[in-house]
């Protein structure tokens, strides 16, 4: 049996970053459902958290997964419950792009306590201000301003 531990920070916004997920007892509500429905599917969720218009994620990758295909089921699955169960007044959507940036064991605290105070960051920084220090930070190339 293989010993695999790969955490990867997954970070995904709504379509548009339209603030879809607009109260904290949803945003507990959608993060809880996207725990359950992971590990039904044997996705192991280490820490999820995230604002009213996008999620953060720290997982740790199984054996036979790939980041792709993680995302597909946490994002395809999350928005068609939260449509299926009306939580929002207009159809939910995410957006198709996402960031994902492998982490390293020594600093997986520092990367959890980032994710766990989402409030409190979103009260000082907009989602397009982070999608920016994202960028610079990972040195990805930015396609576009969606």
């Amino acid at each position: 049996m293989p010993f695999i531990k790969v955490y990867i920070h997954l970070v995904w916004s709504t379509k548009n970053r339209i603030a879809y997920l607009d109260s904290v007892e949803l945003r507990r509500k959608v993060w809880q459902h996207i725990r359950d429905n992971a590990k039904e599917k044997g996705i192991y969720i280490d820490f999820i958290n995230g604002y009213s218009d996008h999620c953060h994620c720290l997982i740790s990758l199984g054996v036979d997964q790939n980041i792709q295909k993680v995302i597909q089921l946490l994002k395809g699955e999350s928005s068609f419950w939260i449509n299926k169960n009306k939580l929002t007044k207009e159809k939910f959507e995410w957006q198709d792009e996402y960031f994902a940036v492998s982490v390293s064991e020594s600093i997986i605290d520092k990367v959890r306590d980032y994710i766990k105070n989402q409030e409190i960051h979103h009260a000082k920084k907009t989602f397009q201000e982070e999608y920016e220090e994202f960028i610079l930070k990972y040195g990805f190339q930015k396609i576009s301003n969606k």
